[in-house]
């Protein structure tokens, strides 16, 4: 038998172009900017909404027409085994605007009186509760003057290091009409 000449396969190129085959630079170049795009939207966007979620220094000055009362507190396990703790009272609004949103700030303690943890939540509150609770912002329902409304505010973690007594609870934002 006699051996080829071309012992490699060419696979369709064609053997006899020397050039080196180069990337495609249209597809890549859009690739790149779409991901450019993409990483600029979730910037953007992640600015704008994190005000909602979080104080700003200076106090409100429709909160002190918000007032909660009747906070309790229970835990339970969820489907992952975690322990859930879950913070529930009532939600007044005693002044003459309708709020259709606010932001509150729980404040945990350890044994010892110190902070050891902080979170700024929007208020849920509780929309059903046959067959389960269910709960929502109050941009959903509004709370007009004279209203209340039942909340619940929900903790996936609480420090280990917490007292278990109920935290400390400020309103320290509100969206009015």
């Amino acid at each position: 038998m006699a051996e080829s000449p071309d012992p490699l396969p060419s696979f369709g190129a064609d053997a006899t172009k020397g050039e080196e085959s180069r990337p495609p630079v249209v597809p890549i170049a859009i690739g790149a900017v779409a991901v450019l795009v993409i990483v600029g939207l979730f910037i953007l966007f992640g600015r704008a909404n994190s005000g909602e979620t979080t104080a700003s220094s200076a106090p409100d000055p429709y909160a002190p027409n918000l007032t909660i009362s009747g906070v309790s507190m229970s835990s339970a396990a969820n489907f992952a085994g975690q322990e859930v703790t879950y913070i529930e009272g009532k939600i007044s609004n005693n002044g003459n605007k309708t709020v259709n949103g606010a932001l509150i700030q729980l404040v945990f303690h350890d044994s010892m009186g110190q902070v050891v943890q902080k979170d700024t939540q929007r208020v849920m509150i509780i929309t059903t509760r046959e067959p389960y609770i269910d709960t929502a912002s109050l941009a959903s329902a509004p709370l007009r003057s004279g209203q209340s409304r039942e909340f619940r505010q929900t903790f996936e973690h609480v420090s280990a290091d917490w007292n278990t007594h109920l935290p400390e609870i400020t309103i320290v934002k509100t969206l009015t009409d």
